[in-house]
């Protein structure tokens, strides 16, 4: 364990080492020194950090990876041990909503990402395992061609003796991470190009449809529709969209992110919309942000900054626009889990709450902890399945004790990486997304289609 001191006195010497070969880092776009000179060293960010909560290493913290971040602009070269340190950060950015000094951590692991991918030469295990998601995940139609495969080898019963075995995880843990996270999968009819509003039209939006979020919680999308369109709004969702690059900008593959950026611009620039509304969390933090991912872009810069401003989280427009839909009585308990990205990143908090209490006979319950990753956060629980299920243990027992009858949360990752928590502690219990508990409360269709597995 590193010197819980580290900070203000020397770097240990396990994590740095001598000087040698080439510095950390290039001019392309390094951690500022600028910003973390404006770090302090306090330790307010210490207990909010999931990896220090964990393992209690400073190395491991976000003051400690800022540290890293210094010595490298001092000519540190980008050691195994410092890379290490970088990958174990979940990017949750809890330490961003904790600091008083109003660190921007977030632009700062996003930088020395970058500088990361560029510069370090991983093992070929680990290159091969990043190759295999990334040829996957951001593809929203090579995702759809796994739910025909996937559903019958649930439907098999399968899945239930693999798990029982513990063959697959003693073999390949990732794989087994990734299969234990598959929710179960429904037939759910795929979103029309445009919905019209519902009464008079009171704004309109473009909509993501998302990766994860169209493959494997199309109903969450169908939900959104409907209440947007309830709400007074058209909706036009262009099928040729594809990914937004949240996942590759959260893991250092900025030229792949910018790629998906300006092809995302492309699509929904020519429609006449007011606002491009999102409904996974992690999607919703990198789309506010592509005037920066793409500020160097002549041809993008300004195109990216006018979309940015129309980026609203679902929740976040609702709460601007206001209810008009009549909301009819759900009475149940209800435990909200604040996506990282949704909290933290973007800082959408009071809008669901807002949302869900504004429901009849709908009783909101806190969750402890609110403030700590579940251990999803993108792809970091497939890159690390042991501390991502340590975490979302956690998670699930916090949930669980608030003796709710729903989870509501905002990100297709939470409710798989909890979900996938509960079965291994062999507990269970209902989940939904916001929009699903909105549409049923506006459509009158009670608590049965919530409260079914």
């Amino acid at each position: 364990m590193v010197d819980a001191t580290w900070g203000t006195g020397e770097p240990p010497r396990d994590v740095l080492g001598p000087v040698r070969g080439e510095p950390a880092f290039d001019a392309d776009h390094p951690p500022r020194a600028d910003l973390i000179a404006d770090c302090v060293h306090c330790g307010f960010c210490l207990t909010t950090c999931p990896t220090y909560v964990l393992w209690g290493a400073e190395a491991d913290s976000p003051r400690g990876r800022i540290y890293l971040m210094n010595s490298g602009l001092g000519g540190e070269p980008l050691s195994d041990s410092m890379v290490q340190h970088y990958d174990r950060c979940l990017g949750c950015m809890a330490c961003v909503t904790a600091c008083p000094s109003g660190v921007q951590y977030d632009r700062l692991i996003e930088d020395t990402r970058a500088q990361v991918e560029r510069r370090h030469s991983r093992t070929p295990r680990d290159r091969a395992l990043r190759a295999a998601i990334f040829a996957l995940f951001p593809y929203p139609r090579r995702l759809r061609l796994l739910r025909g495969p996937l559903r019958a080898y649930q439907k098999s019963g399968l899945q239930d003796l693999v798990g029982r075995s513990g063959l697959l995880r003693r073999m390949a843990p990732s794989l087994a991470a990734m299969e234990s996270l598959a929710p179960r999968l429904r037939k759910v009819p795929r979103p029309p190009k445009r919905v019209a509003a519902r009464g008079r039209r009171r704004a309109v939006v473009g909509m993501l449809t998302g990766c994860v979020q169209s493959a494997f919680f199309p109903e969450v999308n169908s939900a959104t529709v409907r209440v947007l369109a309830a709400e007074g709004c058209d909706v036009l969702i262009p099928p040729s969209q594809g990914c937004c690059g949240a996942l590759s900008v959260h893991n250092g593959r900025k030229a792949e992110a910018q790629k998906f950026a300006r092809r995302l611009i492309d699509t929904f620039e020519k429609l006449a919309m007011d606002y491009f509304v999102v409904n996974a969390a992690g999607c919703g933090s990198s789309l506010k942000e592509y005037d920066v991912l793409l500020a160097d872009d002549p041809v993008y810069a300004a195109r990216a900054a006018a979309f940015t401003a129309k980026v609203r989280d679902l929740a976040e427009l609702l709460a601007e626009l206001g209810p008009v839909a009549v909301r009819h009585p759900l009475p149940l308990s209800v435990a909200y889990h604040d996506a990282c990205h949704l909290g933290h990143a973007q800082g959408v908090r009071t809008q669901p709450r807002a949302l869900l209490a504004g429901i009849p006979e709908l009783k909101l319950s806190e969750i402890a902890d609110p403030e700590l990753c579940c251990g999803s956060a993108g792809i970091w629980n497939v890159l690390n399945p042991e501390p991502a299920a340590e975490l979302g243990d956690r998670k699930a027992r916090n949930v669980l004790d608030t003796g709710a009858d729903l989870l509501v949360t905002a990100n297709p990752g939470c409710l798989m990486q909890v979900a996938s928590a509960m079965q291994r502690q062999g507990a269970a219990m209902a989940m939904a997304h916001t929009a699903q508990v909105l549409d049923a409360s506006i459509r009158n269709l009670g608590t049965d289609g919530l409260l079914s597995p």
